[in-house]
């Protein structure tokens, strides 16, 4: 895809899905970016073309949603040997069909560089996430080991805030053997991206994972490895730029969040209005990751919000169908 089609998908993305063409009735969780489906013992989840900042939805990007969820898929499938995932089924380019699982209420940011909230931490004099880091660390800087650093999981309006290993055992909600699993799985994930990425010339900088349990078994839930969860550096320049003190070329979206802070604004009070030309490179950048990682030219196949609403319909009946 050329990034001069994108302005033609301005107009036609999936803000959600239109409740009157769902079955009544039908429970629905609306979320920053995915609206789920509770259908039982599983749950049906369409990745929006909604995008979030500082824990606030902001405005739409365009084919953001298919981007996302098909670049989970490919590294679900890369990375499933090393911890089980929750999906079951594509059901279209933006919505999959999940393994409902008891969400652990904390997620995981593993982090290869001191950068982004880490970095204002560190130049704060805080400890990220109950990690003290050594004095005199450069902005961007490889850390000799990646960082697990775990944060809260705060309902919607709310900011998600960092905690240390101790505070989540002491919290009682994850026992000391599923938070050691979470964390094996979190470096093994990372390890695995971080190779792959390289591969592409990329650098997988620091990224998000979530968990939960089926039954007694963990498993990998949400997204992996995308640009909304993660963090990417081009690494021919890394070096060059870490060097001379440089801002790093970024492949995710710290692009908006730049935007916004550039304007004074971290999530608090009105957010400013974002132009079409935002939007555009914001949607330029999730797809040039898109390539890049998967090394094909991305095509859009997504539905308008009316048609994804009828293919779920068609997808919930023939579930209730193999049920009776």
């Amino acid at each position: 895809m050329k990034k001069e089609e994108l302005a033609a998908h301005l107009g036609a993305c999936l803000q959600t899905l239109p409740p009157e063409e769902l079955p009544t009735g039908l429970r629905m969780i609306h979320g920053k970016v995915r609206d789920v489906m509770d259908l039982g013992q599983e749950l049906l989840i369409t990745t929006t073309d909604r995008i979030s900042a500082f824990d606030r939805v902001l405005t739409t990007v365009p084919c953001k949603g298919e981007v996302l969820n098909t670049l989970s898929l490919f590294w679900f499938g890369s990375c499933a040997d090393i911890v089980p995932h929750h999906v079951l089924e594509e059901v279209s380019p933006r919505t999959v069909r999940v393994a409902k699982c008891e969400v652990l209420p904390f997620e995981v940011v593993v982090r290869g560089y001191l950068t982004g909230s880490a970095w204002r931490d560190y130049q704060a004099g805080k400890d990220i996430s109950g990690i003290r880091l050594a004095p005199g660390m450069r902005f961007n800087q490889k850390f000799p080991v990646p960082l697990i650093t775990p944060s809260t999981k705060e309902g919607a309006g709310a900011h998600d805030r960092p905690v240390s290993r101790g505070e989540i055992l002491a919290s009682g909600k994850v026992g000391a053997a599923v938070w050691e699993k979470v964390e094996q799985a979190s470096q093994a994930l990372f390890r695995r991206g971080s190779e792959m990425a390289a591969r592409r010339g990329l650098i997988l900088v620091d990224t998000k994972y979530e968990f939960g349990l089926r039954g007694r078994t963990l498993m990998l839930v949400d997204e992996i490895h995308t640009p909304d969860s993660s963090r990417y550096w081009y690494s021919d320049t890394w070096e060059k730029l870490f060097n001379s003190g440089e801002p790093q070329r970024e492949l995710d979206k710290e692009y908006l969040r730049q935007w916004l802070l550039a304007r004074g604004w971290k999530g608090d009070g009105p957010a400013p209005e974002i132009p079409d030309d935002v939007r555009t490179e914001v949607a330029w950048r999730y797809i040039t990751a898109w390539q890049t990682i998967t090394g094909k030219n991305f095509s859009p196949r997504g539905q308008d919000a009316v048609g994804e609403a009828r293919l779920l319909a068609q997808a919930i009946g023939r579930k209730a169908g193999a049920g009776a």
